[in-house]
């Protein structure tokens, strides 16, 4: 199991929080507000990264992520990588990290070996005063990371924003839309999927029980049959997942995705591409 899917049951998820070693490292950054530390980090990144060495990414990985949240549980996250122009690596995966949630790793996004990806863009949540980072893997085998700083508060167990029967009603629906590139650039995608995200450190405000952990585990893009993007994600993605992302086009005619939640029940749907944009 990832270290992003080790969400225990609800009785047991505020204990972990409280209680282990990454919710004191919370407690310690929450507490020292402007004084980020490497600490969680240096403990936390050996067993996500198998210890890997990570390069310095400066310059060459992008992360686009606000100082401060307007809204901890919703956080515009932007992931890129800039190659030059004589640069013949490609991205294989992007791995964004946020130090002090309860559940560190937020997602794992593994690129298709032609889809020319090379930017991704999503909501998270954030739980308290934290480093976010961004770990690239590329095509030459190394890992090349970069961190921002993010103060927010709360963003793991803020209230749903749409009630349950809501939820229940729409649940897995997908909308998909592309965008014709400017100049040069490669096209891009956004899906934007339905699904309450439930991080299991939510408390139910009738039953003051903690609702449990409920959220999409994986999800795959195709252009045709070829692989765009596959995420593995965890409790960090917020509520009713957008992802956007640039491409390549194949000529497929269309798109299709594939998602997959805790409950293993499974989302698929599938959308004809423009002919501009073939």
């Amino acid at each position: 199991m990832s270290i992003f899917s080790r969400v225990i049951v609800p009785a047991l998820v505020t204990a972990l929080y409280l209680a282990g070693p990454l919710a004191a490292h919370a407690q310690s950054a929450a507490g020292a507000q402007d004084q980020p530390s490497e600490e969680t980090w240096n403990s936390i990144k050996g067993d996500i990264f198998k210890d890997r060495p990570i390069l310095d990414g400066s310059g060459l990985v992008i992360l686009d992520a606000p100082r401060r949240a307007e809204d901890a549980a919703i956080v515009p996250i932007g992931m890129r990588v800039d190659f030059a122009g004589d640069d013949k690596r490609t991205l294989r995966s992007l791995t964004l990290v946020i130090d002090e949630n309860p559940a560190p790793v937020a997602g794992t996004f593994t690129i298709g070996p032609h889809s020319g990806v090379t930017s991704i863009s999503t909501r998270v949540r954030v739980n308290t005063y934290s480093y976010v980072r961004l770990v690239a893997e590329l095509s030459d085998g190394q890992l090349y990371g970069v961190k921002a700083f993010v103060k927010a508060s709360g963003g793991c167990s803020a209230p749903a924003s749409s009630n349950a029967d809501a939820s229940k009603s729409t649940l897995g629906q997908m909308k998909f839309r592309t965008f014709r590139p400017e100049s040069e650039a490669l096209p891009e995608a956004q899906l934007m999927l339905r699904h309450p995200q439930n991080s299991g450190l939510q408390m139910d405000q009738l039953t003051r029980l903690y609702v449990p952990p409920f959220f999409i585990e994986n999800l795959k893009i195709w252009q045709g049959d070829e692989l765009v993007v596959a995420m593995d994600g965890g409790i960090a993605i917020s509520e009713d997942p957008n992802i956007r992302f640039n491409y390549r086009p194949n000529g497929a005619a269309k798109f299709r995705v594939e998602a997959v939640d805790t409950s293993k029940e499974q989302f698929r749907s599938e959308w004809e591409v423009e002919k501009s944009m073939l």
